[in-house]
């Protein structure tokens, strides 16, 4: 009477040693991790209008919450201070590359309060920094120049960030158009080497990304809506975008978040 289930658990056992084990990716499998790419413009200068609206340091408690909140892998900052953006990383263990911008070849020192650092453009990462590289556009409006800073990550993913002119007159248009097609030269070089992001404030509408690359902008913003952009490598997506109220600046937060699973690496 045993002779049955004796050889059902030998069968079993025959089968478990011969058919493969289950893939990575079957149904039932956990999901692959996401990438969230977090763009800020801050206004912590001190000298530009919106500054008084930070009721400082309330901005940067701000703005670190919601890269808490947000569980960005990067976040890219305009319009910040280099001790602010120091304050930043601490607090939430990203490590930091900064680009100063110039007004009239010299730094701008952050003020009201002072001892803040200078004024620029920053990128946060969770993942460590391989390599970080920033410029000067080529053209600019008036005494303060536009810069680009781009950092390579140990996950072999480059970030960008950027901060154009202003389209506020016909003139200025033209410098803005002048940025956004550098930029564009800028991303593709990086694009074409390895999986790259963007996080900006452009001022404008129409996106400067090349076209290998998709594009998503805070349209639904309720404050200046448009204007900044988040861009991908088309090997990441499809992108969710999400809009974040701010309370202390006169930008709301834009984030976009992909799936890896479609995620290559070139180069």
């Amino acid at each position: 009477m045993r002779k049955p289930a004796t050889l059902a658990i030998a069968v079993g056992f025959l089968l478990a040693v011969l058919l493969p084990a289950p893939t990575a990716g079957v149904a039932g499998s956990a999901p692959s991790p996401g990438y969230t790419v977090l763009q800020m413009n801050l206004c912590l200068s001190g000298a530009a209008g919106c500054f008084a609206r930070t009721a400082y340091p309330a901005v940067i408690d701000e703005a670190t919450a919601q890269v808490v909140a947000q569980d960005a892998e990067a976040v890219t900052l305009n319009e910040a201070c280099s001790g602010d953006v120091e304050t930043l990383a601490r607090r939430t263990g990203y490590r930091m590359r900064f680009s100063a911008v110039l007004s009239g070849g010299a730094r701008v020192p952050c003020v009201r309060p002072g001892g803040r650092g200078v004024y620029g453009i920053a990128v946060l990462t969770k993942a460590a920094v391989r390599s970080a590289h920033d410029g000067a556009f080529e053209v600019h409006a008036g005494a303060e120049e536009r810069r680009w800073l781009c950092v390579t990550t140990g996950r072999r993913t480059t970030v960008c960030s950027a901060h154009l002119d202003t389209r506020g007159s016909a003139v200025a248009r033209v410098f803005n158009d002048a940025e956004c097609r550098q930029l564009k030269a800028v991303l593709a070089r990086y694009d074409e080497a390895g999986v790259t992001v963007f996080g900006g404030d452009v001022n404008r509408r129409d996106p400067c990304a090349p076209g290998t690359m998709w594009t998503r902008d805070d349209a639904a913003a309720t404050q200046l809506p448009g204007i900044q952009h988040v861009y991908g490598s088309r090997s990441l997506g499809p992108p969710a975008a999400r809009v974040a109220a701010a309370t202390y600046t006169d930008h709301d937060f834009l984030s976009a978040s992909m799936p890896l699973e479609a995620r290559t690496t070139r180069g």
